[in-house]
């Protein structure tokens, strides 16, 4: 044990040290780019406040950007990885500068000697002191478009258009703009980095996407092993088809040279009553290969607004896209049942929507898993385009023992009267059920100062659980 706690220690440091290395490179790299920003930034203030007649060259055509090719820091992998053209660093450099040293940007809170008040063309505001928002220069569109195209209208327009919702920027995560008021012009918002991306460039380290209206997914995770789920061999074996195809999937594509024959991806649907561990395997299956597992929310995602559906689910998969995430659809019915009969516009969009949502998932080079409690609730149309289907059926009476078995607190003792052999033939409860039914007894126990699992306890448990059912004991 005392080997295994310094092997630990030892894994602790060496992935403290790689960690630092890795800072360190970043570091470096990023002197680099922001010393070409401020270049950049120099040649275009240069021009303003001198001929203007005489335009700076446009960043693509100016001053060619550090070349980071051998480097293998975050910053270089994510430029090479995406193909990042100048204009689109210049732009992720420019929201960067606040986070990095945002000095740099003193120079654009220059007050114009006519008005006395700030130059309009370099847009931008300024943080108040009194609401601790910090008194630095935030850039705007209008920041950007100044930057990146000086006073030429089309170019202004080009830029504009790298910062739209739905421009590729967005869709990778990475730059955004703020919301501004009603009539206001959509040039004053703030230039806005995902946490995710600046976490990731900063400290080298990916954070997660918070559930909300823009990212309307939950990472879910278990504490349980691989061994411990409790299901019918056939099962298993499907389950282990996915397993097989996240840890060696990039191999038959890719080395094996099956990439054009083949989906990029894979896609399952779970099929079962409640409670028989559809979302516990999902979540084990990303536990057992190194992958994290997100829960899709649906009734984010769906829209009653034409269009926004597929916006919500280009979100999730422009993010999870080269993270090997797996993406959990539960209740999928509400998307994948019987196709609509088209006798309007909504029924025309819904199956547009539907449409779209199947075309992403077979483009996508990951794993989708959709889960529903009845394989008839889905069109067989969609079944005929899942690479498996695998049923949960509700545990037999062998399986049910092993999960009565395990379902008590281990510090917990049972009356000797409780006979869990006599439960699982008896009563035909799915696992989840059979936990709820745990967590009463043994609150009851807690609340009688008690250690011991009563009998009539689990009995009245089993009795509100089959109520809830509607079943009688």
């Amino acid at each position: 044990m005392e080997y295994q706690h310094r092997e630990t220690a030892m894994d602790d440091q060496t992935d403290l040290h790689r960690l630092a290395d890795a800072l360190i490179a970043n570091g470096q790299d990023l002197e680099r780019e922001l010393d070409w920003f401020a270049s950049q930034l120099e040649l275009r203030l240069k021009a303003y406040f001198g001929d203007p007649s005489q335009s700076p060259p446009l960043p693509q055509e100016g001053t060619p950007p550090p070349d980071l090719s051998a480097s293998q820091s975050s910053w270089s992998r994510f430029l090479q990885r995406y193909d990042i053209s100048a204009a689109e660093r210049l732009l992720i450099v420019l929201a960067l500068v606040p986070h990095l040293r945002p000095q740099l940007l003193d120079v654009l809170l220059t007050r114009n000697d006519v008005t006395q008040r700030p130059f309009t063309e370099f847009g931008g505001y300024t943080g108040r002191p009194d609401a601790m928002a910090g008194s630095g220069f935030i850039p705007s569109i209008e920041t950007a478009q100044f930057l990146l195209a000086g006073d030429l209208l089309t170019e202004r327009l080009k830029v504009a258009s790298m910062l739209e919702p739905e421009a590729r920027l967005a869709r990778l995560d990475v730059l955004y703009t703020s919301h501004v008021a009603p009539g206001e012009p959509r040039s004053s918002a703030a230039l806005r980095l995902s946490p995710r991306f600046v976490a990731t460039i900063t400290r080298g380290q990916d954070e997660r996407p918070a559930f909300n209206e823009y990212f309307p997914a939950r990472r879910i995770t278990s504490g349980l092993r691989w061994d411990e789920l409790v299901l019918p061999e056939a099962t298993l074996a499907q389950l282990d088809e996915i397993r097989n195809w996240l840890q060696h999937g990039s191999t038959l594509l890719d080395d094996w040279g099956m990439g054009h024959r083949l989906r990029p991806g894979y896609t399952s649907l779970f099929c079962g009553p409640p409670g028989t561990g559809k979302t516990l395997s999902a979540a084990l299956l990303g536990k057992l290969c190194g992958c994290e597992v997100y829960k899709v929310d649906l009734s984010m995602v769906v829209s009653k607004y034409i269009g926004e559906t597929e916006k919500n689910l280009a979100r999730i998969f422009e993010q999870a896209e080269d993270r090997r995430w797996i993406l959990f659809f539960d209740e999928a019915d509400a998307l994948f049942g019987k196709r609509t009969q088209v006798s309007d516009s909504h029924d025309r969009y819904a199956n547009q929507e539907v449409s779209y949502l199947l075309q992403r998932i077979e483009d996508f080079r990951g794993v989708v898993i959709l889960a529903t409690n009845l394989k008839g609730n889905i069109d067989d149309a969609f079944l005929r385009r899942f690479q498996s289907v695998v049923h949960f059926p509700l545990p037999r009476s062998a399986e049910r023992l092993r999960l009565w078995r395990e379902a008590f607190p281990p510090r917990a003792t049972l009356e000797p009267r409780l006979d869990l052999a006599r439960l699982a033939e008896r009563h035909e409860l799915s696992g989840g059920t059979i936990m709820n039914v745990s967590r009463y007894a043994a609150l009851r126990a807690l609340a009688r100062a008690d250690t011991t699992i009563l009998a009539s306890d689990v009995e009245e448990g089993i009795r509100r659980e089959l109520n809830k059912e509607g079943r009688a004991l």
